[in-house]
């Protein structure tokens, strides 16, 4: 599989994100997911402390026991757990840190990430407590996630030692937003992008057609992402289901290849399964490799956002 790089770390162009780990995937499906995302390949495994109630880390340390030097885990901190643990306060940095690392069983944390801004706390002394843990030997690079661009100059300005080599925002085919100033940001900056939500919240799975029933078992069928079905996204998906059928392909296959596009600072897609079955398929998925018309006509379908 393809490789790209965040920082000093070379990860896989699609990664496992595990989000689902420990809240709708039993221990013994995540580890059949983890199998399966392995035999294809991928070496790069996105989680985060509060994914399955803490659970997640669990279920992701112990299906990556054996073959822990040779794949790369990243997850997150900062995201309230219960009303002690949550923020970006340099000595709960520290002490979610451990917690991670126990939860993971290993001794390193290759991507460590603030999940959301703390305005509460100055970045300066957020980036303060990552680098001891660097220092420590505890994590290999520090990331951040849903930043602005104005956040990410200001973390870059207040770094005097680790800085953010990555940000992990929403994007996909109906979420362009962080064309509009947060890829510029990147690219002045040198950091990576991460995309999540890559597939809308399931909208570009290809299961969602207007006029048809939801399914029940996914997650806009669940509810957790219904303000997301409007008639306006489901306009826009039936156009790009026709677009990637006209030329052979799904509307799978364009939304996780679109956004391996060259040009833009995305470094890995971190793509959410239920089953090994649905990895196997997104790591198919992303083989298909857009020209500048196919490019051309995307960008005529779903126009990309102004530029701030």
């Amino acid at each position: 599989m393809e490789t790209r790089r965040i920082g000093s770390l070379e990860v896989t162009a699609l990664g496992l994100g595990c989000t689902n780990f420990g809240k709708r995937t039993d221990e013994a499906t995540s580890a059949a997911i983890v199998r399966a995302a392995l035999d294809a390949g991928i070496r790069f495994f996105d989680t985060a402390d509060t994914y399955g109630w803490t659970r997640g880390e669990e279920h992701l340390g112990r299906a990556l026991q054996g073959v822990r030097q040779k794949v790369l885990i990243a997850t997150k901190f900062g995201q309230a757990i219960d009303a002690e643990r949550g923020g970006a306060r340099p000595e709960y940095v520290l002490r979610a840190a451990e917690d991670s690392l126990r939860r993971l069983g290993t001794d390193y944390i290759d991507l460590y990430q603030l999940h959301l801004p703390d305005p509460s706390v100055p970045v300066a002394e957020t980036l303060g407590a990552l680098q001891e843990l660097k220092q420590a030997g505890k994590v290999r690079e520090i990331g951040c996630s849903n930043f602005s661009a104005a956040q990410l100059v200001e973390a870059e300005a207040a770094s005097t030692g680790a800085r953010f080599v990555s940000v992990q925002n929403e994007y996909s085919l109906l979420a362009r937003g962080a064309e509009r100033d947060v890829f510029a940001a990147c690219q002045r900056l040198g950091l990576a992008f991460i995309p999540y939500f890559p597939l809308a919240a399931g909208l570009l799975t290809g299961k969602f057609r207007r006029g048809e029933p939801v399914p029940a078992d996914t997650r806009v069928g669940t509810g957790t992402a219904t303000e997301r079905r409007t008639p306006e996204a489901l306009d826009t998906v039936e156009s790009l289901i026709a677009f990637a059928e006209s030329r052979g392909h799904t509307l799978l296959e364009l939304a996780l290849s679109w956004l391996l596009r060259p040009g833009i600072p995305v470094a890995s897609v971190i793509a959410g399964a239920m089953t090994p079955e649905q990895l196997r398929a997104d790591v198919a998925a992303a083989r298909w490799r857009l020209d500048a018309d196919e490019l051309a006509e995307v960008n005529r379908l779903v126009p990309r956002p102004g530029v701030a």
